[in-house]
This record gives C-alpha cells, sequence and structure tokens, in this order.
C-alpha cells in the first residue's frame, strides 16, 4: 500500500471517474487503473465496483479513502516540519575536533557565529588516529580531521570533503638550542637528538618516522605525548624537541621555544572538515562550514610561513 495509491482512490471518491483522475494527476487513464489494481491486491474486501461505465467505490474504498487522506495530510506535514529543518539556519550543530584544532578554532568560531546570530555549536574533541575521522560523521554534523599529505585521500563516497588548509609541521627547539638560530632545518641536522611527540598513528609520530628514514638515524623517542601545549612545555625545559602543527598549535609555545622549518621531506597534513551528504543539505550546517573556512585562513595568515 503506497501513499500515491491511497492518493488516486482519494481522488476517485472525489472525481467520480478515473479519467478525471487521470487529468487532475497528469497521468493515463491506465495507469490510474494499474495502481488502483495495485492497490486492490493488498486489500481483502472491494475497493471499487463498477455503475455501468464508471468506476465508483464501495464503502470500503469510502473508508480507506478518508483514512488515506488523514495519512497524505500527515505526509505533508512531515515535509513541511523536515523542510523547516532543513532550512533553520538558527538549528544546533554538532563539531568534532581533534584536540589542537579545537583549541584554536572552537573559540574565535562561536565568536564569529554569535555575532552573526548563528546556528547553536555543540562541540566534542575526538583524538583520534587518521583512519578513524570518517566514521565519527555517524554521530557528529561535522568533524575536523587531518591526514598527512602522503596519506590516501579521504573516500568521497563515504563523506563529502571540505578543504580548510595545509598546514605544516614544524619542529620545535629550545631557545639555547644549537639549531635556534637557524632559518630551518633538514632531517640530518636532527641526527642524535632526543623527542616528546605523539603516539603512534598521530601526524608528529609520521613527520619525526619520516626524519629517521631520510637520515637513516633511529630517534630517541623519551616522551609519548598528544597534547601540543605539553610538547612545548617539554621543549622548554631543554631536553627534547618536538614536532609542532604551525597554524593549530604554534600558539601554545611559549617563548622559550622556537619554531623551525622543516626542509626536505613532506612535512605538511591536510586539514580538512567531512560531513555526511546529507548532513550539508541542512543550512545551520552550511553556516557553520563557511564560518570554519573564514576562520581557519584567519588562523593561517595569522602565522604566515617563515
Amino acid at each position: 500500500m503506497e501513499v500515491h495509491q491511497l492518493q488516486i482512490l482519494r481522488e476517485l471518491g472525489d472525481l467520480g471517474s478515473v479519467r478525471a483522475v487521470a487529468t487532475s494527476m497528469f497521468v493515463t487513464p491506465s495507469a490510474v487503473s494499474q495502481q488502483l489494481a495495485l492497490l486492490q491486491r493488498g486489500v481483502d474486501v472491494p475497493l471499487t465496483r463498477k455503475e455501468g461505465r464508471t468506476l465508483v467505490l464501495t464503502e470500503a474504498g469510502r473508508i480507506l479513502a478518508n483514512a488515506g487522506a488523514a495519512v497524505i495530510s500527515s505526509m505533508a506535514d512531515a515535509r513541511a516540519a523536515i523542510g523547516n529543518y532543513q532550512n533553520d539556519a538558527a538549528a544546533s550543530v554538532t563539531l568534532a575536533g581533534f584536540h589542537s584544532v579545537g583549541q584554536s578554532l572552537f573559540a574565535p568560531l562561536l565568536a564569529r557565529l554569535k555575532a552573526a546570530q548563528g546556528p547553536q555549536l555543540l562541540f566534542s574533541d575526538e583524538d583520534v588516529a587518521q583512519d578513524d575521522f570518517p566514521a565519527l560523521t555517524s554521530r557528529y554534523d561535522l568533524v575536523l580531521a587531518h591526514r598527512m599529505d602522503h596519506t590516501p585521500p579521504w573516500s568521497e563516497r563515504q563523506v563529502s570533503v571540505v578543504p580548510l588548509a595545509h598546514e605544516p609541521l614544524d619542529i620545535a627547539v629550545p631557545i639555547g638550542h644549537r639549531l635556534a638560530g637557524h632559518l630551518a632545518v633538514t632531517p640530518s641536522d636532527l641526527l642524535g637528538e632526543r623527542w616528546a611527540v605523539s603516539r603512534e598513528g598521530y601526524s608528529p609520530a609520521d613527520i619525526l618516522g619520516a626524519i629517521a628514514a631520510v637520515s637513516g638515524g633511529a630517534p630517541e623517542i623519551v616522551h609519548r605525548i598528544n597534547d601540543y601545549a605539553t610538547v612545548a612545555e617539554l621543549v622548554g625545559t631543554g631536553n627534547v624537541l618536538g614536532v609542532i602543527p604551525r597554524y593549530t598549535a604554534g600558539a601554545s609555545v611559549g617563548d622559550g621555544v622556537v619554531l623551525l622549518p622543516l626542509e626536505g621531506i613532506a612535512n605538511r597534513r591536510r586539514i580538512d572538515l567531512l560531513a555526511r551528504p546529507e548532513s550539508l543539505r541542512r543550512l545551520s550546517v552550511r553556516r557553520v562550514a563557511d564560518a570554519l573556512r573564514q576562520t581557519m585562513a584567519e588562523r593561517a595568515a595569522a602565522t604566515q610561513d617563515h
């Protein structure tokens, strides 16, 4: 039993003939008859009968047509409700981001949208390995994700992708370190150093692995820390070096630490906004995505390449 079949039955009761129904619905009389026959197959009692050459509703047909009218009205209400939801510019939006991007973007994004009387934002931080970001779109409207340049792109069969930034990861050294006065460093400059770096599966660990592959020396990893502010504080003690993203974590670096560009290997990561396609059909979600692009652009401009 389909809604369009109930609509045809209702129209037959109101208009009185198959031909009139066909004319009002812009279909052929045979198409009307076919749908009525399909509807009849699912019902044990006759819904129509012939009066001369005219097809009319039986009592059971009139009861079903009246019930169908209520269904059709409810469907119209449902379509209107979902339309209002899709087009509500102020509807709340859930946004998840990894720690450093949350620290750098959540507050300015909230301020931007508040000033524009934008959607209510519901933030969460999700510190997951790169491969796990797409799955978060099942729980959040928008997900801020990162991946290194050399890794496979996100599958756009799973998620829609909005690029936000192409962020360098810099080497953090103590202010008194032998490399602190350099304009940039190479993997060979970093041989023999001790490190505070992220757990495996995260960008800093990927960078350190590339440094080791190019320099030919195994790094001495002292601390496994995913929080960049903590890494910067440890670097500031003068005992270790670190790998810190320039745009999203550079502000966490104190006066006792210098960030140096890394040359000789691919050291950039993509920061992207991931969402399920249906989420981006909502006006409020698109407004947040646009505001995120602007906020990230301002963040990158404030920490220009060295």
